[in-house]
């Protein structure tokens, strides 16, 4: 999310919501096929125009043909971010399928499409053993049902458990980005190795028009809320040793943990995984330093965050601010993510990929700090992991994550340990 976020700034963050953000993504994407590249580039939102050229366009459109001709364009899928949407279409050509995505403000302009590979082909890396676990569906909450997939590993129990918490944005329960599945690799790697995995649809997901309808939806209801639950449902599975559970968060699902343990009370520990520690406002706006914007849009950004750190009660009606409503913003006042994490005084697992472009070595470094005196707990991070935890080499990027990857085994042996598991 918060790379998705300089996106949303530029393309116009201050204004109200597009009437038909998916009609109007679908126009740019069918002038894009066309090779209307003139047309296309009208389109573009101002902030991106030096760099979302005819000859830019012309470019991708030699890509594109490489990929023969085009099958079947799917239905948008539409996310709200406040402000402006969130668009991704589909498209199926003779040799694969990509993902289009756009940011679409009201005025009908749009951010360049971003084009990412679609459903990946999941092969298994060697650390999961065929055989050593088992499979089978279940069912998260009640008003807001969601379907999950619990892992049990094969032989006599109980078994130690943990619950996976998404990171930022509508995931689906294996956490896709691009070519990895990093809550399927963790799942399959820790069932090999003696754990029980519970994980499940988010609700902004599986639930995504609905959620987009709602203006006051909070990090409660967005996170906390469904991964408690999905404790309790893990907690009352036979094959599960009750006073052995665990819940592990990715990016902003760790940086929640703290909140999802004060709630539930009974957890035995916490995994945090590439999150972030700081105010998530803080985050943003050190996002938007580092593109450069205009001194405009910078002062944008600034002054939203200054509203953001002083909003009050009373505000929560306000329009959303950076891409959230204002009561998410509110849910979030005042929390110090180390701290509750301190008060639980359960064991916490740290860990960090150093070539994480998202979250940087100095949240690391404050969670290190923090857990450096609570018992049974580490810090860990690894040079060569982004923030998927995908092994490379030199500087991560988004286009990394379109690669095909696996979670490092490392990482499974560690979390593994850590939880009692063989």
């Amino acid at each position: 999310m918060l790379s998705r976020v300089l996106c949303l700034f530029s393309a116009g963050l201050l204004l109200a919501q597009s009437p038909d953000p998916a009609g109007t993504a679908r126009k740019a994407l069918d002038l894009l096929l066309s090779e209307k590249y003139a047309d296309l580039e009208q389109m573009i939102t101002p902030a991106y125009r030096e760099h979302a050229t005819v000859a830019d366009f012309t470019k991708l459109g030699t890509q594109i043909k490489t990929w023969g001709a085009v099958e079947e364009i799917g239905k948008p899928s539409v996310q709200d971010m406040g402000p402006v949407s969130v668009v991704v279409i589909p498209v199926k050509f003779a040799t694969r399928t990509i993902d289009v995505q756009m940011s679409v403000n009201p005025s009908g302009q749009v951010s360049p499409p971003l084009l990412r590979p679609g459903e990946i082909p999941w092969q298994p890396p060697a650390y999961v053993k065929q055989g050593a676990y088992k499979e089978r569906a279940v069912t998260i909450g009640d008003e807001w049902k969601l379907p999950g997939s619990l892992t049990v590993p094969s032989g006599a129990g109980p078994f130690p458990a943990v619950v996976l918490v998404h990171g930022y944005g509508p995931n689906d329960r294996d956490e896709t980005v691009g070519g990895t599945k990093m809550f399927r690799d963790l799942a399959y790697g820790l069932s090999s190795r003696g754990i029980v995995v519970l994980r499940y649809e988010k609700r902004t997901r599986q639930y995504s028009a609905r959620m987009a309808g709602g203006t006051s939806y909070t990090a409660d209801n967005e996170v906390i809320e469904d991964a408690v639950k999905a404790i309790a449902v893990l907690r009352s599975q036979p094959e599960v040793d009750g006073k052995r559970v665990f819940a592990l968060g990715h990016d902003l699902g760790g940086y929640l943990l703290p909140r999802v343990g004060a709630e539930d009370g009974k957890l035995a520990g916490l995994i945090l995984m590439a999150s972030n520690e700081r105010p998530l406002e803080d985050l943003i706006l050190e996002k938007v330093i580092e593109a450069n914007p205009p001194a405009q849009q910078l002062g944008q950004a600034k002054d939203r965050v200054a509203k953001i750190k002083k909003l009050e009660a009373s505000d929560e009606e306000a329009p959303a601010m950076l891409g959230l409503p204002v009561a998410y913003w509110l849910d979030l006042k005042g929390y110090d993510a180390a701290a509750a994490l301190k008060k639980l005084a359960i064991p916490a697992l740290v860990l960090q990929g150093e070539r994480d472009f998202q979250t940087t070595m100095t949240d690391f470094g404050l969670w290190k700090q923090a857990v450096s005196g609570m018992k049974g707990s580490m810090a860990q991070s690894y040079p060569a992991l982004n923030h998927l935890f995908v092994t490379g080499q030199g500087k991560s990027t988004e286009a990394e994550y379109r690669t095909p990857g696996h979670v490092a085994p490392e990482i499974i042996d560690v979390s593994a340990k850590f939880m009692g598991g063989q």
